[in-house]
């Protein structure tokens, strides 16, 4: 867990609100700038991330992590954070006490022991809603699809935080 300034940096709601906002609407040519930005910054978290929706033999997933890592980073952007880059011994050091955790919440569904794991309560229920909810235009996640993406967004949030520059 890094601190800046003394006190933990959390992405903020409106941070969050301000990241929607601009993702959403950005046109074709925007929504490729900053998928091209965010993935040059962090080639190995987008890479690592990407693999899930082959492991999942998911298509849909695909298109919803890309969205959501523009998303998220974007969100980290207008909350003012800075990140190192994330790396694969990084990844490496993380997914076991990751999988453990998610073993945790699945068994126990206390959404304490996600938020003490991702420290980014905010940005964790912000996912725990949009894999939950329906779309403005009423279509849904398949329950498959809405887990999957919900565990890789998650990681994501985790990697992201532990990787804060102090």
């Amino acid at each position: 867990m890094r601190k800046q300034n003394g006190i933990m940096k959390h992405i903020s709601l409106s941070s969050i609100e301000k990241a929607i906002q601009k993702v959403d609407n950005l046109d074709e040519d925007g929504l490729e700038r900053i998928a091209e930005t965010y993935a040059l910054a962090q080639q190995v978290l987008l890479g690592y991330v990407m693999s899930a929706a082959i492991e999942y033999d998911n298509e849909q997933l695909e298109g919803l992590i890309i969205y959501y890592y523009c998303l998220i980073s974007e969100a980290f952007t207008q909350e003012g954070v800075v990140l190192n880059e994330i790396t694969e011994s990084d990844i490496d050091a993380f997914e076991e006490d990751y999988f453990a955790m998610l073993d945790e919440y699945f068994k126990t569904e206390n959404e304490e022991v996600i938020n003490d794991f991702c420290d980014q309560p905010d940005l964790t229920r912000f996912m725990m809603i949009e894999v939950s909810t329906d779309d403005e235009d009423g279509t849904s996640l398949s329950d498959d699809t809405a887990t999957q993406l919900f565990i890789v967004t998650l990681a994501m949030i985790a990697l992201m935080n532990k990787a804060i520059k102090a």
